[in-house]
């Protein structure tokens, strides 16, 4: 018998306003996410089970599954799913096993995440094997099903293969990947992603500076029916005093004309704008030529686990150099108890005159979250 249950109870009611160029209406939703689920060890194993639903209070939005073209898109539909189901054995101290229906994070997201921001959030079914050992850590999976975020119905039946392996030492993290991703139903996205990473610190005048240098890259896999060769590279320095922080940091996502640099299991909202303007498959007209993307960031981070971030984001194709906008982000946390917290999110994407760039729009939301 297992022991040691633990309840998992995450709520988070929301409220998303979009005004978007070329709709005569726009979108407002109002979406209730709650997973409920319990967690529980016994000895060398471990079990976990969650249940997630989403329900559409307000659904005058386009939620990818609805039909509701009229109005912008929020890709938060309705679902109810099983979220994770998953039992890990662990040996010793430095090694673990798990499968069945997981959250897979590695590094920042960029390429491999659960796409946290989204009401419905993205896990695998999968096998998956982790070590650590001094700075030495291991993550190597393989991926059956990619349950996306939008439902059951859009859901990838997959065989790929992740590992992320890294080492650290004297504050520096060393880290290499190789993604090769294979989607019977969703060939555009069959890709292999070969890169490294490299962060490290340091502190001086009471400020203490982070710097994160990346570089990868992608091409055709499997059933993948175009050939091409692509790369990207990342730059960033933070730099932090007491409560406040700032941010540089300057990615380029490659694009021959035909195809454009993608990332199919992380999350775009989190690094090409809140707007969402740039997310979508390698072939559309806003992602064939790649991207450039320079942006910054400024942080204060208030008592009580509150924060308020602004964002500013001025994006060109990789190829060609044309300009295609500018985005101003800004999201403030505020944490009201242990587990209840608000949250208010603004992005406002300009689109500029040319024929490549995605539409402007501007997006709201509104969020109180509980988590027990």
């Amino acid at each position: 018998m297992f022991a040691d249950i633990t309840p998992i109870l995450d709520s988070n009611l929301r409220y998303a306003h979009v005004e978007q160029a070329g709709f005569a209406h726009d979108a407002d939703a109002l979406t209730w996410r709650n997973r409920f689920g319990v967690q529980s060890r016994q000895g060398q194993f471990s079990g976990l089970i969650e249940v997630e639903n989403v329900t559409a209070l307000v659904q005058d939005y386009n939620s990818g599954l609805n039909g509701k073209t009229a109005y912008p898109t929020e890709p938060d539909p309705q679902v109810t799913e099983l979220n994770r189901a998953q039992v890990t054995w662990t040996p010793d101290s430095h090694s673990s096993l798990t499968i069945g229906r997981q959250r897979l994070i590695l590094d920042d997201a960029r390429f491999v995440g659960n796409v946290g921001w989204r009401q419905d959030e993205q896990t695998f079914d999968a096998v998956r094997y982790d070590l650590k050992t001094g700075g030495f850590a291991l993550t190597a999976a393989y991926l059956a099903k990619i349950n996306r975020v939008l439902g059951e119905a859009k859901d990838w039946d997959s065989d790929s293969y992740v590992l992320n392996a890294s080492y650290a030492l004297h504050g520096v993290k060393l880290t290499a990947f190789d993604y090769a991703l294979d989607f019977s139903n969703a060939a555009a996205s069959s890709t292999q992603t070969l890169g490294a990473r490299a962060t490290g610190g340091f502190t001086a005048g009471g400020v203490k500076f982070a710097l994160t240098g990346q570089y990868a890259h992608q091409s055709d896999y499997r059933n993948n029916p175009a050939d091409f060769s692509l790369q990207e590279s990342m730059l960033e320095v933070a730099a932090s005093y007491k409560i406040a922080s700032f941010r540089i940091n300057y990615e380029s996502l490659g694009g021959d004309g035909k195809v454009g640099f993608v990332t199919p299991l992380g999350t775009v909202h989190a690094f090409q704008g809140f707007a969402d303007a740039f997310s979508g498959t390698g072939g559309n007209k806003t992602t064939v030529n790649g991207l450039d993307d320079l942006n910054y960031a400024a942080t204060l981070n208030l008592p009580h686990k509150s924060a308020l971030t602004l964002i500013y984001h001025g994006l060109s194709t990789a190829r060609l150099g044309v300009g295609l906008g500018h985005e101003w982000d800004a999201v403030a946390t505020i944490a009201l108890t242990k587990h209840l917290s608000l949250l208010a999110k603004v992005a406002d994407f300009n689109a500029s005159a040319s024929p490549l760039a995605p539409a402007s729009r501007r997006k709201t939301w509104l969020a109180l979250s509980y988590k027990l």
